[in-house]
Order: structure tokens, then sequence, then C-alpha cells
């Protein structure tokens, strides 16, 4: 299992506090949009080679935990 917080960080100076992969501008929203568009792990590194396979697999892990919090909450 991926430890999402090694290659995730939130910033308030960056992208507004939103969370981002680490060394980059890359929001999680904006992985998880890619992938939902249709766009494969290939395709995204293609586009943005700063990023690899397990930093993409990250942005999974973040958000299913985070699903999984709001289940727990409500």
């Amino acid at each position: 299992m991926i430890d999402y917080k090694q290659h995730i960080t939130i910033n308030s100076e960056i992208r507004f506090g939103k969370p981002i992969l680490i060394g980059t501008r890359i929001t999680v929203f904006d992985v998880l949009n890619w992938l939902a568009n249709g766009l494969s792990f290939n395709d995204i590194i293609e586009d943005f080679p700063e990023l690899n396979e397990t930093q993409i697999k990250a942005c999974l892990a973040y958000a299913a935990d985070r699903e999984h919090k709001i289940q727990i909450a409500s």
C-alpha cells in the first residue's frame, strides 16, 4: 500500500492550499481529473515527465482515504 503522505503535501501558498504532489504544482485533483477523462498512467507521464507511476497511485490512495473518512464521519 502506498503511503500518500510521502508524495502529497498541502501548502497554503501553492495552488490555494489544494493538495499537490511534492516538488510540483500539480494537484491531486488534476491527476484524478485526467484519469477520469480516460488518460492512462503512461499518457499522464508522457505529458508531465516530472511525474511517475507511484505519484499517480498516491493520488488515488489520497482520494480513497478521503472517501473513507467521509463515510466514517457520516
